[in-house]
């Protein structure tokens, strides 16, 4: 890879790790259904002069609603306690989850070494489970889990995007997020709640909406895509594993986050897990999306 492309791979992970600490700083003020929805709407501004994708209406619709899922589950977890970092990680598990999914729905066997990824990434997750209900609820932490599971069912419905442009892509996919984000702001918070939340947003909470959808999910989700379009996964894919160690650093030095033995030794072990199956030298196929 070129030194420019590098610097780029590494600024993304950067903007994902820090995204988790700007969302800790959100929800402080609002909701995780708005929190989600602002996001997402900023996200989709461009499909004012961007066309639509070539792609069915309805993968666009079912990628659209995992995301949404997968970005409601990781705010609500950080609303309720699961750490900044800890809450990164879990969401980088997407990938032990996408090659299982993969396995079982569209018979990819995984090789050697991502089966003994995949072992030693749940051996660390479940290493975590054992901190639970100190700091943060059981549920809290489902809720978390959710994440990566969406996130990994969104993999391989991505897959049958490959060569559409990401900005176009993740443009028409935030308009369409909106949809359930508005029901669920409407029905179940209320119009009163959602503008009061509005209307009382501070400054420093605002900027942390605007850096998320347009850092975090617009400019982020571009330079990935076009890297992934230069290069082959294998040389792309494995600076995601920079991303954890952004996210528990910021939140280190913005919340004071620390990490008991256990829990830091699980976290270790599920990023570990996980670049033993994505640092492999014979990646399958569904490396190019996990």
């Amino acid at each position: 890879m070129k030194p420019i492309d590098i610097a780029l791979a590494i600024a993304v992970a950067v903007i994902w790790g820090v995204g988790f600490v700007l969302t800790r700083i959100a929800v402080d003020e609002m909701s995780a259904t708005l929190l989600t929805a602002l996001r997402f709407g900023i996200t989709a501004l461009p499909c004012l002069f961007l066309p639509p994708p070539k792609l069915s209406w309805g993968l666009i619709v079912a990628i659209s609603w995992l995301l949404v899922a997968q970005f409601l589950a990781q705010t609500y977890g950080l609303a309720h306690g699961v750490p900044a970092g800890l809450t990164a990680v879990i969401v980088q598990s997407q990938a032990l989850f996408t090659v299982a999914f993969a396995a079982i729905f569209l018979r990819e066997l995984p090789t050697r070494l991502q089966v003994l990824g995949i072992a030693i990434a749940m051996c660390g997750l479940l290493l975590i489970c054992f901190t639970v209900g100190y700091d943060f609820s059981v549920w809290a932490f489902s809720m978390a889990m959710t994440a990566p599971v969406s996130f990994a069912i969104s993999n391989l419905l991505l897959r049958r995007a490959q060569g559409v442009s990401m900005l176009n892509l993740f443009a028409w996919i935030g308009l369409l997020a909106m949809l359930p984000l508005l029901v669920i702001l409407l029905t179940i918070e209320g119009p009163a709640v959602t503008w009061h939340a509005l209307t009382h947003m501070s400054l420093l909470a605002a900027s942390c909406v605007l850096a998320l959808a347009l850092l975090g999910t617009t400019l982020g989700y571009w330079i990935w895509g076009r890297l992934l379009g230069r290069y082959s996964a294998a040389q792309v894919v494995p600076f995601a594993l920079l991303v954890p160690f952004f996210g528990a650093g910021t939140s280190s030095i913005v919340f004071g986050e620390t990490f008991g033995p256990l829990r830091l030794t699980g976290m270790i072990v599920v990023v570990l897990g996980i670049a033993v199956m994505l640092l492999s030298r014979r990646p399958p196929p569904l490396v190019e999306v996990a």
